[in-house]
């Protein structure tokens, strides 16, 4: 029986698109810059966010708090009241061909809890942001539960600010080993190159959490695993892009953003993101092949655009890489 895609138009139009050889429309091309920038504010998120240009940010990578009581940052009277303040600067902020991603969760039963559904459905009907997909991130270990279901797994919400949002579909592929793609390229029906990238992850993603003694371990309580936040920056950001952060909390997305080739801004209200961003940087350091990149962690907003306007810049009129230190 065919499924839903084979009745959806822009489905069916993209795949004529690669047939014929053509890019889609949303098609981007990064620039390599000869380093990455990454601002470090320490702020509240809703104050910074108003500081932002319009239109200035390719990708928008949060998870706020879920207001369950871990800490003093994780307490709100009114969880939604709170949320509307950064959700309606989320549109202006973005690029046209822009991303939002925002980690939440559906099992909080008080109503005053942080609930990924509240936010979700105030964006659908009070803000002009699309929703794209929803992602579950599934994970083996976790803790028990007598009264319900164990949770297993998070959400993550993917909204974009137009129809042609950026997505790289082939920068996340999962390999088939060779025994899977062998019997595959004996299906005549299956295109030989398609099967060479690798398939679609879906929207359900299989990654550990971090466990207690895990090296990657920075010691914030909400960590997530770099390979989880990775996977949204090379799908739906591009080399040379901002990717912004305003609940930066452990720092991964700055890791990730160094390693990747992204500028990013990471905003928190605790400082402590610059001990956790050094311990990232520590654990990095030694790959050789690790991209030059500058922190800028006592700069202006306006300061910290103008030199990745200035690195982006240099990039497509000069492609000599030049050495630069961190501030």
């Amino acid at each position: 029986m065919p499924n839903k895609s084979h009745f959806n138009s822009g489905h069916r139009a993209i795949n004529q698109l690669r047939k014929g050889g053509a890019l889609h429309s949303s098609t981007i091309t990064g620039v390599q810059a000869s380093y990455t920038v990454h601002g470090i504010f320490i702020q509240d998120a809703v104050e910074f966010l108003k500081t932002l240009p319009d239109s200035s940010v390719q990708l928008i990578l949060i998870d706020p708090p879920y207001n369950i009581d871990l800490d003093a940052w994780d307490s709100f009277h009114n969880y939604l009241d709170w949320a509307k303040e950064w959700l309606d600067q989320i549109y202006r902020v973005l690029s046209d061909s822009g991303n939002c991603v925002i980690f939440g969760g559906f099992q909080y039963q008080d109503l005053k809890k942080g609930d990924l559904l509240e936010i979700l459905h105030y964006t659908r009907h009070e803000t002009a942001l699309r929703f794209v997909n929803l992602i579950i991130w599934y994970y083996k270990n976790g803790m028990s539960a007598h009264r319900f279901f164990a949770n297993r797994h998070e959400e993550a919400v993917w909204l974009s600010k137009t129809k042609r949002y950026y997505f790289d579909l082939d920068s996340v592929r999962v390999p088939f080993d060779e025994a899977t793609k062998k019997i595959y390229k004996k299906d005549k029906r299956l295109n030989p190159e398609s099967i060479e990238k690798g398939k679609n992850p879906t929207n359900v993603w299989e990654i550990g959490r971090l466990n207690g003694n895990s090296t990657e371990r920075v010691g914030h309580l909400t960590q997530k695993p770099a390979e989880l936040i990775r996977r949204f920056v090379k799908a739906l950001s591009f080399e040379g892009s901002i990717v912004l952060d305003f609940f930066a909390g452990s720092g991964t997305t700055g890791r990730v953003c160094i390693e990747e080739r992204r500028h990013s801004l990471l905003v928190d209200s605790d400082s402590q993101l610059y001990s956790y961003l050094d311990k990232h940087i520590e654990q990095i350091e030694s790959d050789l092949f690790l991209p030059k990149y500058r922190l800028m962690k006592s700069s202006s907003i306006h300061t910290v655009l103008d030199e990745i306007a200035f690195v982006n810049q240099q990039a497509q009129c000069d492609p000599i890489l030049e050495e630069h230190s961190n501030e």
